[in-house]
């Protein structure tokens, strides 16, 4: 992806931590005639010294779960907050933009087995049930709901690539204190998010 020297994250941790927040990613693969994308959730796994991988899974219905079989590589898109700024909220005259987040992910495709598929579901639905008042355990459902698995597939993407875009007005710091008030007056979760984040970025400058 396109990305400006001053708007690039290359603090691969900063990234990864992004990705646990923010696992509901896009996976694009390439088709026969055009790209083709899906909405899935991931789990992100490994460490900086053996490297990363995401673990995901999609019903074998979806046209992706047949070209994931002969896929070299995939690409993976995680959306943070967004939101529109307009120039009005500048000392200077110019033109209104956008601030947003943004990782992609590019990798290497395998298929898992049954039994990794199945020890991967369970986690991932372990990780988001265990803050619930009363969460769900897969190892205590009927043989014939947990059989549903079999209409999945399972893979992994070994991550060989990491870009983050970090856009935060970064280019406009005069204006940080005037652009994070009239986010903040916009009493949206997008705009509390990014003027958020741009008061983290500036207490934590982005490498």
């Amino acid at each position: 992806m396109y990305i400006p020297d001053h708007y690039k994250n290359e603090n691969q941790q900063e990234l990864i931590g992004f990705i646990h927040e923010n696992p509901f990613g896009i996976i694009v693969i390439q088709g026969e005639n055009a790209p083709i994308a899906s909405h899935i959730p991931f789990m992100i796994k490994g460490s900086p010294e053996d490297g990363y991988h995401l673990v995901g899974h999609l019903s074998k219905k979806n046209q992706i779960a047949q070209l994931l079989k002969n896929s070299i590589s995939a690409l993976i898109i995680f959306n943070g907050p967004q939101h529109y700024i307009s120039s009005s909220w500048y000392k200077e005259e110019e033109v209104p933009t956008w601030n947003y987040i943004a990782v992609h992910a590019y990798g290497s495709v395998s298929i898992q087995s049954d039994n990794a598929l199945l020890d991967s579901l369970h986690e991932l639905v372990a990780q988001h049930e265990k803050h619930e008042k009363n969460p769900v355990d897969l190892t205590k459902m009927r043989p014939e709901t947990m059989n549903q698995y079999r209409g999945v597939i399972g893979f992994t993407i070994s991550i060989n690539t990491l870009e983050g875009a970090y856009k935060l007005s970064q280019t406009r710091k005069e204006d940080h204190q005037s652009i994070e008030s009239e986010l903040a007056e916009k009493n949206n979760f997008q705009a509390i998010e990014i003027s958020n984040a741009m008061k983290k970025a500036n207490h934590s400058p982005l490498k």
